[in-house]
């Protein structure tokens, strides 16, 4: 796809414009976790009942995201970028007006199928119009939706429907993708590729059905009555596609997913040791409000309140992000940072109720500071070395990745609490207080850590012309 010359300032608005829609898709797939209840109660059915709904739009995200970039070289950025704003907007406000569970459910499958175009369609949009130089600051305003939305979704979510209607959940898109989509149209380049490469059905399919399989195993596991034989059964399925597809993709003649993006080191290490980093990431939504309720018994607004100390690091981090990698480099900043990280997760399991809130909330500070650099550092780092000519393929692998490990790390979260109940009983210590969810932290801890030993093969000077550009 073909790059293009963008001002300064169009560079900046256009990046804003993907995080703010990346921002609505994030939200999306976690708002709607504490509106349940009143949902099921306007549709007439069980509460549990609604986690199709939820599942719906995680599991269309996963399907669909590996033919964004294939479509976003047939039709055009702007195009998709816009089409996929407009369905995502329309399938939003039609969310807010369904009656039915059958007519909620198909429309949040047609609102992910506008999320998994919009999400790498945008990214991509931004990489092609921003020089090397210039990356780390914006990548780091692409990273924030990701790192915010699942914190602030379900207290965001819980506002709405206690003091309006769950439907306003949805109606709140309309006047935010009705001016995202004038500023798309207005801003985004109308660009293509060349070529037109035929479309890869047998790598379609396979790609869908396993992370299909892999997303809906990881939703079986997070539930509220989790089968481990269903869920076991479609996470081997979706490895053993994954495996079929990775075959499929280095034989064909014009793959969906191009894997030649692999053999660039400071590429493969955000893939590899980045994704099982995402994982540890992915569980911590998870598994703080649940640790902080069921745990410590705290009700859901001052749990929510905590875990807003994450956001906060989050947000404090961002203008740090720039000078700290340009004055370190990327490899000591994500070996030093990561370890930092892990440190903070590990710290969970030493919280008890009668820990100082206090000091709960330096903890939970110092973990979001260090995911919010980690995030920006990987993210930025994994289009370092891609050639402008291989920068669509590249972002198609990459997103594809990055839906797969935070679904995943769900999985992990409630894999992780069962694990820390069954060694609590064997190390008689069941009684302690929320034992299972603290020792659930180090396991989590435990792959962060593994995720940093990827790290070990970058360059010493990796990224350096990214960096030293970043002040430029």
């Amino acid at each position: 796809m073909q790059s293009s010359t963008q001002s300064p300032v169009n560079r900046r608005w256009i990046a804003l414009l993907v995080a703010g829609a990346f921002f609505m898709e994030n939200l999306d797939g976690t708002v709607i976790t504490t509106a349940v209840p009143d949902i099921a109660h306007a549709f007439g059915v069980a509460p549990l009942a609604l986690n199709v709904g939820v599942s719906a739009y995680l599991l269309t995200l996963g399907v669909f995201i590996p033919i964004s970039g294939w479509v976003a070289e047939r039709l055009g950025a702007r195009r998709v970028f816009a089409a996929a704003l407009a369905i995502f907007t329309l399938a939003s406000v039609l969310c807010g007006m369904a009656d039915t569970l059958t007519e909620f459910v198909w429309l949040r499958v047609l609102q992910g199928a506008g999320g998994a175009m919009m999400v790498p369609v945008g990214r991509l949009v931004v990489l092609n119009n921003t020089p090397k130089e210039k990356l780390i600051a914006v990548i780091a305003t692409l990273t924030w939706p990701a790192l915010v939305a699942p914190v602030l979704g379900p207290p965001v979510g819980g506002f709405i429907t206690s003091y309006a209607s769950w439907r306003w959940i949805f109606y709140l898109n309309l006047p935010l993708g009705v001016l995202a989509l004038a500023a798309a149209w207005w801003l985004i380049p109308d660009t293509r590729a060349a070529g037109k490469r035929p479309f890869d059905w047998p790598g379609f399919l396979l790609s869908g059905s396993a992370l299909f399989l892999l997303t809906w195993g990881a939703e079986v596991i997070g539930g509220q009555h989790p089968d481990s034989r269903e869920a076991g059964g479609c996470l081997l399925m979706g490895a053993l596609l994954l495996i079929a597809l990775g075959w499929h993709l280095k034989r064909a003649a014009h793959p969906l997913i191009d894997l030649s993006s692999f053999a660039i080191p400071t590429f493969s290490i955000t893939i590899i040791g980045g994704s099982l980093f995402r994982m540890a990431i992915g569980a911590v939504p998870f598994l703080l409000p649940l640790m902080f309720q069921l745990g410590f018994g705290l009700d859901a607004f001052h749990s929510g309140l905590l875990v807003i100390a994450v956001f906060a690091g989050n947000l404090m981090m961002k203008p740090a992000t720039t000078p700290i990698l340009r004055r370190f480099g990327f490899k000591p900043v994500i070996l030093v940072n990561g370890l930092t990280n892990v440190s903070a997760l590990a710290a969970c399991a030493w919280l008890t109720p009668a820990t100082p809130v206090w000091l709960i909330a330096a903890v939970l500070f110092v973990g979001g500071l260090t995911r919010s650099m980690q995030f920006s550092a990987l993210n930025t780092i994994a289009f370092a070395d891609v050639p402008q000519a291989r920068m669509a393929a590249a972002n198609t692998l990459f997103s594809t990745a990055f839906q797969v490990a935070l679904g995943l790390g769900v999985a992990l979260g409630a894999t992780s609490v069962r694990v820390g109940h069954w060694s609590a009983q064997q190390l008689g210590i069941a009684d302690w207080p929320a034992i299972d969810y603290r020792l659930a932290f180090l396991l989590v801890a435990l792959v962060s850590l593994l995720g940093l030993a990827d790290a070990l093969r970058l360059a010493p000077d990796a990224g350096e012309q990214v960096a030293r550009g970043a002040g430029r």
